[in-house]
């Protein structure tokens, strides 16, 4: 069974950082690109960046590029995200997804996580 636990989220002001972790089980995490995907209050789901299965490649939505950073750490099962220069419009629930599943944003699906609140406010 696929399992998907994000942290770090909170309360940040604007032009602040955070770093959002997701500890991932119940699959070969090595071998999948992984996924983060978020939801403004009242909007619907937003995808917000890919990492291949090696880390080699990282792809970012344009309202987050430059600013939003993806790693991941296969040796411990563990995908992150790193935000900066934070602005009041990225506050949302951040998921961690995994491929598959029934929660589909464009043309993907994916299994997410329970997510962390991410909220930027001075």
């Amino acid at each position: 069974e696929v399992q998907l636990v994000e942290s770090g989220g909170g309360l940040v002001q604007p032009g602040g950082s955070l770093t959002l972790s997701c500890a991932a089980s119940g699959f070969p995490f090595n071998t999948y690109a992984m996924s983060w995907v978020r939801q403004a209050p009242g909007q619907g789901l937003e995808w917000v960046s890919t990492i291949d299965s090696t880390g080699d490649r990282t792809w970012y939505a344009e309202p987050v590029k430059g600013r939003f950073t993806v790693t991941r750490h296969n040796a411990k099962n563990m995908l992150h995200l790193q935000l900066s220069s934070l602005r009041t419009g990225d506050t949302a629930t951040y998921y961690c997804a995994a491929p598959g599943g029934t929660t589909c944003v464009l043309s993907y699906c994916y299994t997410l996580g329970q997510g962390t609140q991410v909220t930027v406010s001075s």
